[in-house]
C-alpha cells in the first residue's frame, strides 16, 4: 500500500494537488492512503520552501507547484515498482 501525503495549508493549490492525486489513484486503481498534512512543523520535516508539496512513501516528489496528472501517474507507478 502506498502512503501519499499532500503538504500545505489547505489553499486552492493544495486542494488542486489533492484532486489530481485522487483522480490518478482512482484511475490506476491503486491501494493507497492519502493524507493531508497542514501542521507546519510536520510540513517542515520535508524541507520544502513552498507549498503545495506531494510526498509518496515518505519521498518528496514535488513542491511549490501543481503537478500534472501524467507526472503523478509516473511517480505512483515508479513507487509501485
Amino acid at each position: 500500500m502506498l502512503s501519499i501525503k499532500v503538504l500545505g495549508s489547505g489553499c486552492a493549490n493544495c486542494q488542486k494537488v489533492e484532486q489530481v492525486t485522487k483522480k490518478v489513484i482512482a484511475t490506476l486503481d491503486v491501494d493507497a492512503t492519502l493524507q493531508k498534512v497542514t501542521a507546519m512543523p510536520e510540513i517542515m520535516k520535508y524541507s520544502i520552501l513552498s507549498t503545495p508539496g506531494l510526498v509518496i512513501n515518505e519521498k518528496l516528489v514535488c513542491a511549490g507547484r501543481i503537478p500534472s496528472e501524467a507526472e503523478v501517474t509516473a511517480w505512483i507507478t515508479n513507487a509501485l515498482a
